[in-house]
């Protein structure tokens, strides 16, 4: 049973931005030939768009385990969690961090998660993981452990 799910889609910003590969092969191939100038543009911003669209990870939390992109972690290895925005979560991303902690990180997804590993045989002391919505994933987790 699913509690949370989220994609971490790439913001707008980003789709806009990619878009600058089509002046860059407009002025590339246009001097070859017009419709392979256009045809390639389109492609090549196709492809873009497609990559962004097919690396976008899912963040879920379920009775079972919380899921980062293709990392599990069963709820009974959870100890705190802690959601984290603005200055505090850029703390998080860098001068706060482990070396050791495994981390899912998009930067065009300010806030992170903070989520303690307690396995003793797992090297990695923490998760931080990029969320639109901090609150709700602890909220989740604290759900999941509570139907555990």
């Amino acid at each position: 049973m699913t509690i949370y799910r989220e994609r971490l889609w790439a913001s707008a910003w980003v789709f806009i931005s990619t878009a600058l590969v089509i002046p860059a092969s407009l002025l590339v191939f246009l001097p070859i030939n017009f419709g392979v100038g256009v045809i390639v543009a389109i492609v090549l911003y196709a492809g873009c768009v497609t990559i962004l669209i097919a690396t976008s990870p899912t963040i879920e939390v379920t009775a079972e385990q919380f899921v980062a992109g293709r990392a599990r972690l069963p709820i009974r290895f959870i100890g705190s969690v802690e959601g984290f925005r603005n200055d505090e979560a850029t703390l998080e991303r860098g001068q706060r961090l482990d070396s050791r902690a495994w981390l899912l990180i998009r930067g065009w997804v300010g806030p992170v998660v903070r989520v303690d590993v307690l396995d003793e045989n797992d090297p990695t002391p923490y998760w931080v993981v990029s969320t639109r919505h901090p609150e709700d994933v602890v909220a989740a987790i604290a759900k999941a452990r509570a139907t555990a």
